[in-house]
């Protein structure tokens, strides 16, 4: 029997081999590369979700607000099993369902479609609520943003209120490559624990600390996990 790329079980070291796959122009290689670890310990060990529960309402959420650089999230996605790693080949293309960000309408597993930086934040906040709201108070919901997004006013807004609300089954990871303009007196975690979340800073490389700070207990509170990777060139 022939074997395809569905039957393959693939591992963190494939990825590069996957990513290579993706070519052309605009790819901002760093903005993906940056989330490459952060990501794959999230979908391979934390995340509950997976191409056969896409579409149940008790799945965990997970919103890339970091859009830009989406190569290492539809490397991961595909390697998970979401969509053919064949549709890698056409990334960016006029007629490929992966373009330069997201579009939920046309990418398996995708819950958002990806814009302007700082809108994911607040979306998760909104999906924390709807959960919330209709009673399913067991899905995770996680976003991904960068560093830089907190730039925007709309972030501000969004963790004041989430910690104020407890929306306890609210995550943020946030990939801090210094490229923010402003920065926080303590860190970036800092900002959150003001605002009353829980928050942790790894390194964003170290497997093993991503998932002991993704799965660390926060009763009552939202999480940040906050992702040191190498400064952006």
């Amino acid at each position: 029997m022939t074997q395809t790329t569905a039957d393959i079980a693939f591992r963190y070291e494939d990825l590069p081999a996957l990513m290579a796959r993706m070519t052309g122009a605009e790819k901002h290689g760093p903005a993906a590369t940056s989330t490459l670890d952060a990501l794959w310990v999230l979908y391979d060990r934390v995340l509950r979700v997976g191409p056969e529960t896409a579409g149940d309402p008790g799945r965990d959420r997970f919103l890339l607000s970091k859009g830009h650089g989406p190569m290492a999230y539809y490397a991961i996605l595909a390697a998970k099993g979401f969509f053919p790693v064949e549709w890698l080949d056409g990334f960016g293309s006029y007629d490929s369902p992966l373009g330069h960000h997201p579009d939920r309408l046309l990418v398996p597993g995708a819950e958002i479609g990806s814009g302007s930086l700082g809108h994911g934040l607040p979306l998760a906040v909104g999906t924390a609520l709807g959960l919330r709201a209709q009673g399913l108070t067991d899905p995770a919901v996680w976003v991904l943003i960068g560093d830089a997004e907190l730039d925007e006013g709309s972030n501000h807004e969004a963790l004041a209120y989430a910690g104020a609300a407890g929306l306890d089954r609210l995550h943020t990871l946030v990939i801090d490559n210094q490229s923010a303009t402003h920065g926080w007196s303590g860190g970036i975690a800092s900002r959150f624990e003001a605002a009353g979340w829980s928050a942790v800073t790894v390194d964003g490389r170290d497997h093993a600390a991503l998932e002991a700070a993704y799965t660390l207990a926060h009763p009552g509170r939202p999480h940040a996990v906050v992702a040191r990777v190498e400064p952006k060139n």
